[in-house]
């Protein structure tokens, strides 16, 4: 199989998955939350092996290398094997210190008020 020629950014982080459309990723390129070398980058820019790119998602400021050239989106296995995330340590700490904080309005298990069965198994505990 020859390999294909041009490969463009929009198109490699939808196929990587960090991004989860290839639309997604073009708005970023052109929103500026997609950096080669410190410049913004268009989506239209062709990827080569050993570029450094910073990427800003909502979840996510990453810092990727390129390894391997990836035309089609493949599961996240195989995906991983086309860069190497470089993102510094500050940022993953940051990451873990907002999920240790996010609360999702859910009540903790067996802390606060009882669920529905506890209730019934509470009243007829109490009817007897």
């Amino acid at each position: 199989m020859a390999e294909k020629e041009k490969l463009r950014i929009d198109k490699y982080l939808w196929a990587i998955r960090i991004f989860k459309t290839r639309t997604l990723a073009a708005v970023a390129c052109d929103t500026g939350k997609v950096k080669c070398n410190g410049t913004q980058v268009k989506a239209s820019k062709n990827v080569t092996v050993s570029d450094e790119y910073e990427v800003k998602t909502e979840a996510k400021r990453w810092k990727i290398k390129v390894t391997g050239l990836l035309y089609n989106r493949v599961k996240h296995d195989l995906a991983i094997q086309y860069y190497l995330d470089i993102t510094p340590a500050e940022e993953i700490q940051r990451l873990q210190y907002q999920a240790a904080s996010f609360h999702t309005g859910k009540r903790k298990s067996k802390i606060g008020r009882p669920t529905k069965k506890e209730r019934r198994d509470l009243d007829d505990f109490m009817e007897e």
